[in-house]
């Protein structure tokens, strides 16, 4: 290793994940490599109309795609995988190493995006190292989250061992039987951690997070008291949860329709590695269900979050074709709303409820545990770890700010920890840690097509639409720089006591004006009577113009589409005859 190599400080650089839930993706740079742990994505807000995925800005990534070595994949759910597809249609990564099921759930994602071949999928085992690049070494160390498969990873760098914790708790009586490798991560802290990335998510909630075990019981009592159909929702990629739902299902004597083409690909998936096991006749098909006596039914269906077009949300909307609510079934929601979808989630079940379900839900029912540790097993982690520096990650700002307090409680310097944003630069060297500037961050926004990145200049246009409508205006202009008639004037979506002859009047006096005024400033006269229009600059000049106007008219702002159109203009020719020539200008 060169001198320069042991002088150089080791990046670190979350692109999202912070001051948010959702679209974990993290760059770690050292010299000119770059390795990414996860890309995930995130769900839209309600102002983002007609958004399906939001992706972190990836800017930096593509201005040094040069650099990259690799991905660490820590487990398979969306908000850590969901978004490489997408990323992968921009840069290429060589490799990515991951867990079997989320490389299994990532290799059908790459499948249908096309993108295949814009990178190498390798498994890993636990304790397994993997070097990527010249500078680093990567160690899976297994740990318990809410999906099969999930790991801690420990970064050799020529620094030191940074370890990110991934999305974790302490389960010390897991579904699948896949304990925490606390030894690993005791072992770590013996030889010495430079900086521990930890998990924020739970960082206000006291005490330790329960087992997912802790729910079996619950939903045990629940699925015996039920008498019609049972119609249970969760998290497709809790597989423990969907693992004891099924194997309930069979103890009552239940057979299983599923719902929900992400819930069938994992079950598929979990099935093949060995996480779920079940026998083939524990499922049917709906068709066949709705022939079957109600008791002996259980449909495991998406839609937990009350996304607009999963499973659960149709059947609550009365638009699924195969299923109607009938009085006397029991609707299981075995999932906490995340933030920001909680009005989904609280309209969904008023539906269902007025259709006749007994739903049950809420905290109160104990049958949803968190897959993040609470303050106890962030302790935990903090004093099996024992790091010199800390970084709080994966959550909102009090998260981390309560995160970075709880370290200090545990002794680790207030100046040996930073709170960061997405797109901050954190320079870490054997001796400090600090924020040493800041790359592009934000978000790239992805409609229902999935074909492209939508603008912000669209999204800004669609808003306007959804707050205050359309206003449509056609004019005709004459090579005179006059009217040549009343403007046509359409509304849709706006509310306005502004009657129709009054707002006619103002628009005809404001083109008016800028014409008279502004006519000069866009002709050029060749002196033979023959003048040259700058179309474009007029039709810009004359909307900027409209739009202050329809401001002023309705103390909104409206989107304005404005249409101009000049009449046809007889052109002379060099021999003398006369052709016509049809100029119009449209937006």
């Amino acid at each position: 290793m060169s001198q320069n190599d042991q002088n150089s400080a080791l990046k670190i650089i979350p692109l999202g994940g912070l001051h948010e839930i959702g679209k974990n993706t993290c760059v770690f740079e050292y010299a000119d490599e770059i390795v990414l742990l996860d890309a995930g994505l995130a769900f839209p807000t309600d102002g983002m109309h007609g958004v399906n995925i939001v992706l972190p800005d990836t800017t930096y990534l593509r201005e040094n795609r040069q650099k990259i070595k690799g991905m660490i994949v820590t487990h398979g759910h969306e908000d850590h995988i969901g978004g490489i597809p997408f990323h992968l249609k921009q840069f290429d990564i060589p490799v990515m190493y991951g867990p079997r099921l989320a490389m299994a759930l990532l290799e059908d994602k790459l499948e249908e995006a096309g993108v295949a071949d814009r990178t190498e999928l390798r498994t890993v085992r636990p304790r397994e190292m993997v070097r990527i690049g010249k500078y680093f070494l990567v160690e899976y160390i297994r740990n318990t989250h809410s999906i099969a498969d999930s790991f801690s990873v420990a970064i050799h760098t020529p620094l030191g061992v940074v370890i990110h914790t991934g999305d974790f708790k302490f389960d010390h009586t897991p579904v699948d039987g896949e304990y925490f490798d606390i030894q690993r991560l005791a072992e770590h802290g013996e030889k010495g951690v430079l900086c521990l990335i930890s998990d924020s998510t739970n960082s206000e909630v006291p005490g330790h997070t329960p087992s997912e075990r802790s729910v079996f019981p619950n939903l045990d009592r629940h699925f015996s008291q039920a008498k019609g159909r049972l119609i249970v929702t969760t998290f497709a990629s809790s597989v423990h949860r969907v693992n004891m739902i099924l194997e309930l299902a069979k103890k009552h004597g239940r057979v299983v329709s599923v719902l929900g083409r992400s819930m069938l690909n994992v079950i598929a998936h979990a099935r093949k590695l060995g996480y779920i096991k079940c026998e083939d006749d524990l499922f049917v098909p709906l068709n066949m269900a709705n022939k079957m006596p109600d008791e002996n039914v259980l449909i495991l269906s998406t839609g937990s979050q009350g996304e607009p077009m999963a499973a659960m949300t149709r059947i609550a909307n009365r638009e699924h074709k195969q299923i109607q609510i009938r009085k006397g079934d029991t609707v299981i929601f075995s999932a906490n709303p995340i933030p920001g979808n909680t009005i989904a989630v609280v309209n969904t079940i008023d539906k269902l409820m007025m259709q006749g379900a007994n739903v049950i839900y809420g905290r109160d029912k104990g049958i949803h545990v968190s897959g993040h540790g609470a303050q106890e097993d962030q302790k935990l982690m903090l004093a099996l770890t024992r790091p010199k520096f800390f970084l709080p990650v994966h959550g909102e700002h009090r998260m981390l700010v309560k995160h970075a307090e709880t370290a200090q409680s545990m002794g680790i310097p207030a100046e040996n920890m930073v709170i960061i944003d997405n797109g901050d630069v954190v320079e870490l060297t054997q001796d400090s840690i600090r924020v040493a500037g800041k790359v592009p961050s934000g978000v790239e926004l992805v409609d229902s097509s999935r074909s492209g990145v939508v603008h912000q200049r669209v999204l800004k246009e669609r808003q306007q639409l959804a707050e205050d409508g359309v206003v449509t205006i056609a004019a005709t202009i004459g090579w005179n720089g006059e009217l040549v008639s009343v403007p046509a004037i359409h509304l849709r979506g706006v509310v306005t006591s502004v009657e129709k002859s009054r707002l006619e009047r103002s628009v005809v006096e404001t083109l008016e004006t800028v014409l008279s005024d502004r006519w000069k400033e866009v002709t050029h006269n060749f002196g033979d009577g023959e003048i040259d229009v700058d179309w474009t600059k007029l039709q810009a000049t004359l909307e900027a113009e409209l739009r202050r106007q329809l401001r002023r008219e309705f103390q909104r702002s409206p989107l304005l589409v404005f249409l101009m159109q000049t009449p046809i203009k007889p052109v002379s020719v060099s021999n003398g005859t006369r052709r016509l020539e049809a100029e119009k200008v449209a937006s």
